[in-house]
């Protein structure tokens, strides 16, 4: 897919892959709506991508999510794309995953990639199609130990994604999931750890 003039949405654009994915579509010359909590890295980071527009958005939130898709959409008259990329992991043995934590990571693996997709397919499906990527892991192919909360709450966007992708064919949005691996970034020191084991 050419990305040229395409209007793109990147959440958790403020490091990682999805700083990464932000600045090689804007170098491609997509316009990108750069997504995270960290507003002054977004704007920082912005400086140096012609054409993005930064929208600060915690992805745990419903509204946040809404007014983001409600905001890209109204700077730029359309919306092309949308990465679902914002998210964290978590490493501790099933009998130590932390409930609560377990529960916050829910909301911001599962749900807010879910209620972003539900904001955008009416605006895509008005102008004629779109598509949806959702980054998903590579720990949802195999059963490694350790990663069992990750990996659960990732399959599940697995599910919510290649079900979309049916359901949305017939109005042009297309939908994908990525499965990345070890990547270089800083998601294992940022990523949630058990308080017990």
């Amino acid at each position: 897919m050419k990305v040229r003039d395409k209007v793109v949405i990147v959440t958790g654009a403020s490091s990682g892959m999805g700083l990464a994915t932000a600045r090689l579509l804007a170098k491609k010359g997509a316009k990108v709506a750069l997504v995270s909590r960290s507003k002054e890295k977004l704007e920082e980071i912005s400086r140096d991508l012609p054409g993005s527009v930064v929208i600060q958005a915690d992805m745990r939130v419903e509204n946040d999510i809404k007014n983001m898709v409600a905001k890209a959409h109204e700077h730029f008259g359309r919306i092309d794309i949308l990465i679902n990329n914002a998210g964290r992991g978590y490493g501790t043995p099933l009998e130590y995953i932390d409930i609560k934590q377990f529960r916050e990571l829910f909301e911001l693996n599962v749900v807010g990639p879910l209620i972003a997709m539900q904001a955008v397919i009416p605006v895509m499906r008005k102008q004629g199609g779109g598509m949806i990527v959702n980054i998903s892991s590579g720990t949802t192919l195999s059963y490694m130990p350790g990663v069992s909360a990750y990996a659960s709450l990732k399959r599940a966007l697995n599910g919510l994604t290649l079900t979309a992708r049916e359901e949305l064919k017939k109005d042009n949005i297309v939908v994908s999931v990525v499965y990345p691996y070890i990547t270089e970034t800083n998601f294992y020191r940022d990523g949630m750890k058990s308080k017990a084991g």
